[in-house]
């Protein structure tokens, strides 16, 4: 039941598969206001590390790095003890600027190099895990211990910002509660991060994947970003977008080199162009890391939102990604990083940007909805019914070893009440 930690959630087993001569551990904490990767490095170094160094000898790797923020003091100096007990390992410092944690952005940061347009690290390789993706493997390591817990950072507008380990399933609005409860009345919840996470409801349930959950007023910035109509975002672009090209002129993967130019899409889409294709079919290769959206343009447009659902229809119409043109590495890449600090200012997130402390207290919860697509693959498969009764750990959804997917574990012990073609509910 191994996935990724964050992201699409990829199933670990198929990373293992490949042969790589570079493992990178993901300590970046890309997105603003999450602790969670690095007080876990900083608490559960021995068991990462030993973990790595199994999977390294595994995938027949040369060399481990960590990389991980300077400012990330407690962590550094955590991994700089436990280093001299382990082979072919070494910290790889990233800049403290967005998007550092982008896989490809992390890859080109710590190797130099660069990752092709439309390809995985991989394909460099490369392999990454994030730092919670590998304390899951080490337990898994240790007598098949299942993932049945999430760590996740809860923060924005509540009482006592906190790092909790949670069963898998558990309310989103039962992690506010855990945090002390809101500090303003009128707040919605976003699962994930500021600049890539969604709008979600109280009752939404906590997945492999979700990282964080941000209490934030229904006003704010980056809440009316989410809630923003697409085609009154193209009627903005029409009258607003000046042509400056700053959205391209920071845009990460243009830097290393990808064939993505999100002004010249502005420009085409805006204006109906349909003699050039090429600035259409290349958002495929848009990361959707919104920084054009949410820090680069100044008329406040949504380039990133557009991008992402014109790349939609395209992929809805079966269009093939085009053959990328890879450029060079711009040389002016170094000089257009992004400060974490201006961006949360510019975000509007200073006041929420306090320390959220671990704690690994065992949290106890009544009801979870496991649901059945937490991973990149195919949904998993109930094997249990409802009134059966099931112990904490136990499968209770498997996937097809035929296709790409991941078990499902049941988080607590009670019985099933209910199952869909989306979800089983666990009580007790």
């Amino acid at each position: 039941g191994v996935v990724g930690a964050g992201g699409a959630g990829f199933p670990s087993y198929a990373k293992l598969d490949a042969r790589a001569d570079t493992i990178i551990l993901n300590c970046a904490e890309c997105e603003p206001l999450l602790r969670l990767h690095r007080q876990v490095l900083e608490h559960h170094t021995r068991e990462i590390l030993t973990a790595l160094q199994i999977v390294s000898e595994a995938v027949e790797a040369n060399q481990v790095i960590i990389a991980v923020k300077p400012n990330y003091n407690k962590a550094v100096e955590a991994v700089e003890s436990q280093l001299p007990d382990f082979d072919n390992m070494r910290i790889g410092l990233l800049p403290n600027a967005y998007p550092a944690g982008d896989e490809v952005v992390t890859t080109y940061e710590v190797t130099g190099r660069v990752v092709p347009a439309g390809e995985l690290p991989i394909s460099v390789g490369v392999t990454v895990f994030n730092v919670e993706t590998m304390l899951n493997i080490w337990f898994a390591l240790q007598g098949g211990k299942p993932v049945v817990d999430k760590y996740i950072t809860i923060a924005g507008a509540v009482r006592n910002p906190v790092t909790l380990k949670v069963p898998l399933g558990i309310e989103a609005s039962k992690l506010v509660t855990l945090a002390g409860g809101a500090s303003i009345g009128d707040f919605v919840l976003i699962g994930g991060g500021p600049m890539t996470g969604g709008l979600i409801h109280p009752s939404d349930p906590v997945t492999k994947t979700t990282n964080a959950i941000l209490v934030m007023p229904q006003d704010h910035l980056i809440v009316k970003k989410r809630k923003s109509n697409p085609a009154l975002e193209m009627k903005r672009a029409m009258s607003a977008c000046c042509q400056c090209r700053m959205c391209t002129d920071l845009c990460p993967r243009y830097l290393l080199g990808h064939p993505i130019e999100p002004h010249s899409f502005m420009r085409s889409a805006s204006n109906g162009v349909t003699n050039n294709m090429e600035p259409y079919r290349n958002t495929y290769f848009c990361s959707a890391c919104g920084l054009c959206e949410m820090y680069s343009c100044f008329q406040g447009l949504s380039p990133r939102s557009l991008m992402v659902n014109f790349k939609s229809e395209l992929r809805d119409h079966q269009v093939p990604m085009p053959e990328a043109d890879q450029k060079p590495v711009n040389s002016q890449r170094s000089g257009r990083y992004v400060p974490m600090s201006r961006l949360i200012a510019r975000l509007g997130l200073s006041q929420y940007n306090n320390p959220a402390p671990l704690l690994e207290d065992e949290i106890t919860v009544s009801r979870v909805r496991l649901m059945l697509s937490q991973h990149v693959g195919a949904p998993a498969v109930p094997v249990v019914k409802i009134g059966d009764v099931v112990a904490r750990g136990q499968l209770v959804a498997a996937c097809d070893p035929s296709r790409l997917g991941a078990g499902i574990h049941a988080s607590i012990s009670g019985k099933v009440h209910g199952i869909t073609n989306r979800y089983i509910l666990i009580g007790n």
